[in-house]
């Protein structure tokens, strides 16, 4: 699988209901569960003091992370998205388990 940064910044449409936000927002957390479990999505940040996220996410490329990781995701629809193909660096400390 490959490794995909991934800068997600959710723009709620202001005509957009509460009870909608608020049940979007409840089902994305089980799905971002479930592509944690299946290893699709891998960390997530929020950095501070801002309402976007930052994620590494896996998957087989870009179109399935597309198709079938981020655009399942509930709020996706709201999301503008950044997203950049990431490989090890040679220097890289972290684990030398890397599966990109």
């Amino acid at each position: 699988m490959k490794e995909f940064l991934v800068e997600l910044t959710t723009v709620v449409p202001e005509d957009t209901p509460q009870a909608e936000v608020d049940r979007r927002r409840a089902d994305e957390a089980v799905r971002a569960g479930e592509l944690a479990a299946t290893g699709h999505l891998v960390r997530l940040w929020r950095p501070v003091g801002e309402l976007r996220s930052i994620g590494l996410w896996r998957a087989a490329d870009e179109q399935e992370l597309y198709e079938k990781v981020l655009g399942t995701l509930p709020l996706w629809p709201w999301m503008v998205s950044v997203v950049t193909a990431v490989q090890p660096h040679p220097n890289d400390p972290g684990p030398a388990d890397h599966t990109a």
